[in-house]
């Protein structure tokens, strides 16, 4: 009677199988089977015989990439190749075989180009933007920002948090605004909230003192300066401090816009801050600042010149 013992080669065979995670059925049905020579399918179809056939594929190639089915999922294309009898096979098999394959379905959008960029006053006061956004607090409960933004400066001219969406505060943030005594009339670009078109707010448009218009609907441009703002404000800011009361938010705004329109410079301005554009009070300050670089460069190149190294001393110049 033969030993039932394993041989020692059988044991290290079943220890490396499990390390590499391989089944010992696997092994054998890989080590037995003949190589296949049929380029286009990934495994033989005699050792798998459960993969889709050949014309199966192109059947589903032919759908996908078909412009009758363009308008259908992928998924559902799937299940109406089921109900017209052409293959059977799961939506999973469908999107494998769309990424193994690369084929590009024929859904290529046409739609009129988005301006690549915004807006652009060429005066102080020309343009504002006016949005609201909402921030919650540690509680759940929430509370409103609202800000007018100038777009020539980008400097925050009035702003103004409140425990409650009161759209009546739309008129008086801009009186604030033009509180600042504005040349001309200027543009204000708004979303179309109830906080900017109600009779308070239609009052102030029509006495003259400022212009309202409905972005991306009487203009083509979005509102998207004070968005960004709002981004900005949020995630640089205010998600980085404990946001448990309503004079919380108001101390950490305060403090944000006083640092915005003073003390950061715009990259769009040169190293001018939105306060030195609004009110020109920063003309000279590109020049001083290129100034101020070369002669920051000048003095890296005599320090990093001045240093020496062992490597630098064992260094013999050369005979003229």
């Amino acid at each position: 009677m033969p030993s039932l013992k394993p041989t020692l080669f059988e044991s290290v065979l079943r220890v490396v199988l499990r390390i590499v995670g391989l089944s010992h059925t696997r092994f054998h049905a890989w080590s037995l089977e003949p190589p296949c020579v049929l380029a286009d399918r990934p495994s033989c179809p005699r050792s798998s015989p459960q993969q889709l056939t050949l014309d199966e594929i192109n059947v589903i190639r032919d759908m996908v990439t078909s412009d009758e089915y363009r308008h259908v999922p992928t998924g559902i294309l799937a299940r109406l190749a089921w109900r017209l009898g052409k293959v059977f096979a799961a939506p999973t098999t469908w999107r494998r075989l769309v990424r193994f394959h690369r084929w590009r379905r024929p859904r290529q959008r046409i739609h009129p180009a988005k301006p690549k960029v915004g807006i652009r006053a060429s005066r102080v006061n020309e343009i504002w933007h006016i949005d609201t956004t909402l921030i919650r607090l540690l509680d759940g409960s929430r509370i409103y920002l609202q800000a007018v933004i100038d777009n020539f400066s980008r400097r925050i001219l009035a702003w103004r948090v409140s425990a409650a969406f009161a759209p009546e505060l739309t008129a008086a943030l801009l009186n604030a605004a033009a509180a600042l005594k504005p040349s001309g009339v200027p543009t204000v670009m708004t979303d179309g909230g109830v906080e900017n078109f109600n009779s308070a707010v239609d009052v102030l448009a029509g006495s003259g003192l400022l212009k309202r218009v409905l972005a991306q609907t009487e203009i083509q441009f979005s509102n998207s300066m004070i968005e960004s703002w709002w981004r900005v404000l949020k995630h640089q800011w205010l998600y980085l401090n404990t946001l448990d009361t309503l004079a919380t938010v108001q101390k950490l705004v305060a403090f944000y816009v006083d640092q915005h329109n003073t003390h950061l410079p715009h990259a769009a301005f040169h190293g001018q801050t939105p306060d030195e554009m609004y009110f020109g009070t920063g003309g000279d300050v590109p020049k001083q600042l290129a100034a101020a670089k070369v002669a920051a460069q000048q003095a890296r190149l005599t320090a990093n010149r001045a240093v020496r190294c062992q490597s630098c001393s064992e260094l013999v110049p050369l005979s003229p």
